[in-house]
């Protein structure tokens, strides 16, 4: 999938922006703080119907303003053309249209541009809590696999309701929480089996494209960890409900799981250094834009990286280099403070590109721009 034409209004420090793109890279150009990690956020908002960095629509409205508009014209591989409108005035539910259909469920549009995103905000899949370690799983599979979304809706309403009950000051209701239980369970069950076949396919391409960065000089691994491990999900939620009820919340269940992220055998939260925990986190989620095109039959992902050199040595941006000026990739976009980074890629990649500056949330053309 390609993203040829981008409009924007309002959308941050973003006023006012309207983009014809290369179908292959794309560069941005500027200072921290100018608005480049701003336009590559309102290019994921069009995949995911949301913000890479808040989950409050209302935040992305430029200030002393009262909505914001986004618009893109795709085209996938077949030259088949889409287009997407998303629009939003603060107070207002917001309004998500394909060629001019609006979905009667958001869901149903998860999928459509699948996406990878590498910022350097992603360091907090390290640094962070199992939230977000579960959140890197559920953003990829949810783009190829919809029964998986519609498990994981389920199997939190369930939560939901049964935490509900275990907060209760009197005493709740034994079979509504039979019920509750067994909504769980099953709708868990589904959603660790996803998981599990997921991060199993995902660790070797993840430890040789690491191998590459690093030039083979650490090893890493990923390890899946889930109450689901311990036997049957229902079970195992239903032995600690007495403590359950204590807290007044669920202990176990598949949204307690967990990535354990390993260097050397080791927490690479514990042992990493910066540039050692940024190519960790740069080759796994550049393994999972692998997964995506091997999965995701119909259209290449788009790339979206944001500052991805920073804190790494000049070994390693080589390598990453060679990487992304590969041929394996459909789109990309990617936001630089150092002009030097953006030019190496292009001197290796040989192809058709176009280069913007951002200033003050101004993007303009440079007309350079071409093959090389």
């Amino acid at each position: 999938m390609n993203l040829k034409h981008i409009s924007i209004v309002n959308y941050k420090n973003i006023r006012e922006a309207t983009l014809e793109l290369s179908p292959k890279m794309n560069c941005l150009i500027g200072h921290n703080g100018e608005g480049k990690t701003n336009f590559l956020d309102a290019v994921y908002y069009l995949s995911f119907c949301r913000s890479a960095f808040t989950a409050i629509d209302s935040q992305v409205i430029t200030h002393d303003q009262d909505f914001f508009v986004l618009e893109g014209r795709y085209a996938d591989e077949s030259g088949e053309e889409e287009h997407i409108y998303c629009g939003m005035k603060r107070g207002v539910k917001k309004q998500f249209k394909r060629n001019k259909k609006a979905y009667t469920r958001l869901a149903q549009h998860i999928g459509l541009i699948p996406l990878i995103f590498i910022s350097p905000s992603d360091t907090i899949l390290i640094e962070g809590g199992s939230e977000e370690r579960r959140r890197l799983m559920d953003v990829v599979i949810c783009q190829y696999d919809h029964a998986y979304a519609d498990a994981l809706i389920c199997y939190n309403k369930a939560l939901q309701q049964r935490n509900a009950l275990l907060k209760m000051e009197v005493e709740p209701d034994q079979a509504l929480l039979d019920i509750w239980e067994e909504e769980m369970a099953r709708h868990g069950e589904t959603v660790y089996r996803k998981r599990d076949e997921f991060v199993r396919e995902l660790v070797p391409t993840f430890q040789h494209i690491y191998q590459v960065i690093s030039e083979c000089k650490e090893t890493v691994s990923l390890a899946y960890q889930s109450h689901c491990q311990r036997g049957p999900l229902l079970e195992v939620i239903r032995r600690d409900r007495v403590r359950d009820r204590a807290v007044g919340y669920s202990l176990h269940g598949i949204h307690r799981d967990d990535l354990e992220m390993l260097l050397g055998g080791y927490p690479v939260k514990r042992e990493g250094s910066q540039g050692q925990s940024k190519t960790f986190v740069l080759a796994l989620k550049l393994a999972q834009f692998e997964f995506l095109k091997r999965t995701v039959s119909s259209t290449v992902p788009l790339l979206l990286l944001d500052d991805i050199f920073d804190k790494l040595d000049a070994r390693r941006v080589e390598q990453i280099v060679r990487l992304v000026a590969g041929d394996s990739f459909g789109q990309i976009f990617i936001t630089d403070t150092n002009r030097d980074h953006l030019d190496r890629i292009l001197q290796h990649s040989g192809f058709d590109y176009k280069l913007f500056t951002v200033e003050e949330g101004r993007i303009l053309e440079r007309k350079e721009a071409g093959h090389v």
